[in-house]
């Protein structure tokens, strides 16, 4: 689950991380509000107003301004909410700003020059380790970093067994150049960080920049945070951070089924009990020349219900011209799951206008087979993976 920079501030904050403050604006009045909240808590002149959207590189799309008067703090607010923000990592159209996050102004002259450093912490699933991967180019993109600088990336790796040592903080302090006060500033702003990523059960942390200010305090300056889906159990206060507006309506619709899905951009519809079969199906796909629309799992229940819901979901997407299901039947009966198939059908009625290729294997598949080619319904069947990709091929042609 993504969350927003200012919610990621506050987990961090909790942690006891150093994180550039700021408050929540929902339009322009309220901003201007907040900015002067922000002003008598903290003296800052400027503000720094932010899109919050689950993306990044909202500065080059123009969603992050600074404003140096409150008629400014108006101005821009009212500019970016309401606005479709377009930044690399959004669709074409961009994503609907419905916020903005008010900071205060961190980069104030002093006894110093300001440095911006990037650092994340994330799992490397190659080594069964949680890593702090970190760098001395702060706000620059880190794949542009990888591919120009690489030697300019350094990596921690945390074994389990005794978390973040002291002497890994120290290192990390002193790759990126520290001395003095900024040094130990630092080693603590790693430990935090770290225990903020171990306590909130999250899958990723990443500041970009992290800030060394003119007085040597080292400070977050934004934070993209994902949290593990499997760990909300434990985090009921993190689950109510979730901000569906930011996910796609159909993705929605289908978590609030108990359905897996992740909405892609080809058009063959896919439904498929477990994630390894979904994938092999995606690959049979494109061998056949085609694109997957989507990524759907209906789980180890797949009755007529959960099918014709599954089918609801596959169909809203204009793009899908055929579905193809793939269901190996080990918990579930494939005659259960063409029962379903047919039901859901006859159900559906006109509803569906696109081939349906129908593969069953395992308990009870030569029952599943038949009650599908004696339906009477347009399905196609198919024993073999290869024999469903020429169907799919055949069905498209």
């Amino acid at each position: 689950m993504n969350l927003h920079e200012y919610q990621g501030k506050q987990i961090l904050a909790s942690y006891g991380v150093r994180v550039q403050r700021g408050y929540v604006a929902n339009n322009a009045e309220e901003a201007v509000a907040k900015a002067k909240q922000l002003t008598a808590e903290t003296g800052t002149g400027w503000h720094v107003i932010k899109a919050q959207i689950h993306a990044g590189g909202r500065g080059k799309g123009g969603g992050v301004k600074l404003a140096k008067n409150l008629d400014q703090v108006h101005e821009i607010a009212g500019q970016i909410i309401g606005m479709d923000l377009i930044t690399p990592q959004t669709p074409p159209t961009g994503k609907r700003v419905h916020k903005v996050l008010v900071a205060e102004d961190v980069y104030y002259p002093g006894e110093s020059e300001t440095k911006e450093f990037y650092m994340s912490v994330l799992l490397n699933r190659g080594k069964g380790r949680n890593m702090i991967m970190y760098s001395t180019e702060g706000g620059m993109d880190i794949e542009e970093v990888a591919e120009h600088t690489p030697e300019k990336i350094f990596t921690e790796e945390i074994d389990p067994a005794v978390g973040l040592q002291g002497f890994q903080a120290r290192r990390i302090a002193f790759n990126l150049g520290l001395s003095g006060e900024a040094f130990k500033e630092m080693v603590k702003f790693v430990d935090a960080l770290y225990k903020a990523y171990i306590g909130s059960d999250s899958s990723m942390f990443e500041i970009n920049p992290v800030l060394k200010t003119s007085d040597n305090k080292i400070m977050a300056v934004d934070a993209k945070v994902s949290l593990d889906d499997n760990a909300l159990y434990r985090h009921a206060d993190l689950a109510e951070m979730r901000d569906i507006t930011e996910e796609r309506p159909i993705e929605v619709e289908a978590k609030e089924a108990g359905l897996n899905y992740v909405d892609l951009d080809g058009t063959v519809g896919c439904m498929v009990n477990g994630a390894g079969l979904a994938m092999a199906t995606m690959d049979l796909i494109k061998y056949a020349g085609f694109e997957p629309a989507n990524f759907l799992d209906v789980g180890g229940t797949a009755d007529a219900k959960r099918v014709e819901t599954a089918f609801r979901i596959i169909l809203k997407d204009p793009n899908v011209k055929a579905i193809l299901i793939n269901i190996f039947g080990g918990i579930v009966r494939c005659d259960r799951v063409a029962q379903g198939v047919v039901d859901a059908y006859k159900n559906m009625g006109d509803d569906i206008k696109v081939p349906i290729i129908v593969r069953l294997q395992g308990t009870n598949a030569e029952i599943a087979k038949e009650l599908i080619d004696n339906s009477g319904m347009p399905i196609l069947s198919a024993v073999q993976f290869q024999e469903a990709a020429d169907q799919v091929k055949a069905a498209l042609s």
